[in-house]
């Protein structure tokens, strides 16, 4: 049960810019990586900038770099890493997810097309033995970004290698040249996203953005395959526990991108009571479709999702790590309404934002 701390002008594509096989790729599944699959490209974009705009990049082209820096940080990309990304994605796609792209010399496509290079990266997907996924893999920025990283960490001291240099390694561009002019546009929107200049609104790990009093589809933590108590860097709490889950329902239901649970501070369930009296929050006996159910028992404490209320009026909550074998498992229970110490309604957007702050 614990809640663990853890830490523009858009040109059109570059045609020098085409991504071949990286032999330095070795793709993963499960673990933390696994995870991302579960993510989905962002929809909207906040934009706090002056005129909406950043190094002449505005709108989708933003809210796709939200999409390319918070997909590094989820998989622990350093800063200079998510530059990369950043940087690479301007000089390929400036930032626009691309349905089109360069054609591969006449051959036919899979689909019919001669279209190869597509999305963000331009990643090939239609090649023999590519390592990039799927023509929806690599139209999903998301997937495409993870995809990109797992590549960039896989490269062999690309740490010491300016930014421009390391793109070209991994994309296999015709010169890194093709990325360099990018590299001051890239630190100015890559300094604004993680300034909160640059929010994505819905979509991304928010899995649409649901209404409050509306949860997911059963098991659609983001992270369900990340290992167990491990640190989540994204909410400051840790994979697969009651705290990690049920702060996901909560930016999930106010159509949000995850974030850090911290500076609210509920650390582990037995404390969230005391951080929803802090906030303002409402707090009831009464339960709700939607709503934190906060139990104080025990070292921990536990909290858990009101998923739906019966008929004769039973509480069946959802979960994750209540302490039925597997530990860090998701799990539904039929409860009794006066079982928790109390049921936390979750705050309107604007409830939220002003506590963050």
């Amino acid at each position: 049960m614990k809640g663990g701390a853890g830490a523009a002008a858009g040109a059109v594509l570059a045609a020098v810019m085409v991504p071949v096989l990286v032999l330095v790729m070795m793709l993963g599944s499960g673990g933390k990586e696994g995870a991302l699959a579960a993510c989905a490209p962002a929809g909207t974009v906040t934009v706090s900038a002056p005129g909406g705009v950043v190094a002449g990049y505005a709108d989708d082209q933003l809210a796709n770099a939200a999409v390319v820096v918070k997909t590094g940080q989820q998989l622990n990309v350093p800063a200079e890493g998510l530059l990369v990304g950043v940087m690479t994605a301007m000089g390929e796609s400036s930032l626009k997810n691309l349905n089109y792209g360069d054609d591969i010399h006449g051959v036919t496509n899979p689909d019919g097309s001669l279209t190869c290079s597509l999305g963000l990266f331009q990643q090939q997907w239609c090649l023999p033995g590519n390592p990039w996924g799927t023509k929806a893999e690599v139209t999903d920025p998301a997937k495409a970004a993870a995809t990109f990283f797992k590549a960039l960490m896989r490269l062999p001291g690309w740490e010491a290698m300016p930014p421009d240099v390391a793109g070209h390694r991994v994309q296999g561009n015709y010169s890194p040249a093709g990325y360099t002019k990018f590299i001051p546009a890239a630190r100015e929107v890559l300094a604004a996203v993680t300034a909160g200049k640059i929010t994505a609104g819905s979509g991304g790990c928010a899995a649409g953005g649901f209404a409050v009093g509306t949860t997911g589809s059963g098991d659609d933590y983001p992270w369900r395959g990340a290992e167990h108590n491990a640190n989540n860097p994204v909410t400051s709490l840790a994979y697969r526990n009651c705290t990690d889950f049920a702060w996901w329902r909560l930016t999930q239901q106010l159509g949000l991108q995850p974030v850090s649970s911290s500076r609210l501070g509920p650390g582990n369930g037995k404390t969230w009571g005391n951080a929803w009296s802090r906030a303002g929050w409402t707090i009831s006996k009464t339960p709700k479709v939607g709503a934190i159910t906060w139990y104080t028992t025990g070292e921990y404490g536990h909290v858990a999702v009101v998923k739906e209320i019966t008929a004769d009026g039973k509480v069946i909550e959802e979960g994750y790590n209540f302490g039925i074998p597997p530990n860090g498992a998701y799990y539904t229970m039929t409860i009794n309404p006066g079982a928790p110490a109390g049921y936390l309604y979750i705050p309107t957007r604007e409830q939220f934002e002003k506590a963050a702050m």
